[in-house]
């Protein structure tokens, strides 16, 4: 499937966002059990977010989906310098790990279909 534009800079943005969380933050989700849980849950919510409050939600590349929402999140932080274990960052490790699952597939509320996040 040819990729367009938007997918292009969205899977650009969230390369930048999984780089900016950093290996120390990746690494703290793989050894930390009530992290990952934490970003399970996050994931869960952002997921609902975007299927429920976001008309055509289903018929766009999720990445799109979700560059879009973790910029929105950016954009109004009272956050300026955030760390993987905020709550802020624990938020944007769930896009990331949403847009690596779902890339440009639409999003979907089948939890039964996806892998675990963590």
């Amino acid at each position: 499937m040819r990729a367009t534009w938007r997918e292009n800079n969205a899977r650009q943005w969230i390369s930048d966002l999984s780089g900016r969380i950093g290996a120390a933050g990746w690494a703290a989700l793989a050894l930390t059990p009530a992290l990952a849980a934490e970003v399970d849950q996050h994931g869960a919510a952002v997921r609902d977010i975007l299927l429920l409050g976001v008309e055509g939600a289903g018929t766009v590349g999720a990445v799109v989906l979700l560059a879009a929402y973790g910029r929105g999140l950016l954009d109004h932080a009272l956050e300026s310098d955030w760390t993987p274990t905020s709550w802020l960052g624990v938020r944007l490790m769930a896009v990331c790990q949403l847009a690596h699952l779902h890339d440009v597939k639409p999003l979907t509320d089948d939890v039964h279909a996806l892998p675990k996040l963590t």
